[in-house]
């Protein structure tokens, strides 16, 4: 397991306080951005060299530990909204 916890910082005075990587102003978000727009890890570290493999790391092993503390938190917004648990919320239409 990576120990995020070296890598991922958060300063009220730096970012708003968001999440980001140690010595940089690269927020954990902004990066999760671009990995969702297509960026590849190559292509990341390639226009940020100042962010390294082990920086991304440490962004997934932080991402996974909230999603964990969140769980449960998902399950009780699809009951309340009166979906069961595991649907598949692609086939909902806008409203």
């Amino acid at each position: 397991m990576t120990d995020w916890q070296d890598r991922i910082v958060s300063d009220p005075d730096t970012l708003f306080g968001k999440p980001r990587i140690k010595d940089t102003r690269i927020a954990v978000e902004f990066l999760l951005d671009l990995l969702a727009s297509g960026w590849s890890v190559a292509q990341i570290l390639e226009s940020y060299p100042h962010v390294k493999r082990h920086d991304l790391v440490a962004v997934f092993a932080f991402v996974r530990d909230c999603m964990k503390d969140q769980t449960f938190v998902m399950q009780a917004a699809a009951k309340s909204a009166g979906r069961p648990w595991g649907q598949d919320l692609s086939t909902r239409t806008m409203e």
